[in-house]
């Protein structure tokens, strides 16, 4: 399993880190844990399978 930060997540989907910051709080995007600083890491398969249905819906 591949951790991926909160800007590894944002360049991914093409959004601003606090785009990612809120989709994880509001448990849109859940973390699988946290680093040193209390920041989220994703898992980067929840990462792409989010991406995935977003664009399904009509975007990010």
């Amino acid at each position: 399993m591949a951790l991926m930060t909160v800007e590894q997540v944002a360049n991914l989907l093409g959004v601003q880190t606090v785009r990612v910051e809120r989709l994880a709080r509001e448990n849109l995007l859940i973390a699988a844990d946290k680093d040193s600083e209390g920041k989220p890491l994703f898992n980067e398969e929840d990462v792409k399978r989010y991406k995935t249905l977003a664009e399904r819906l009509g975007g990010l």
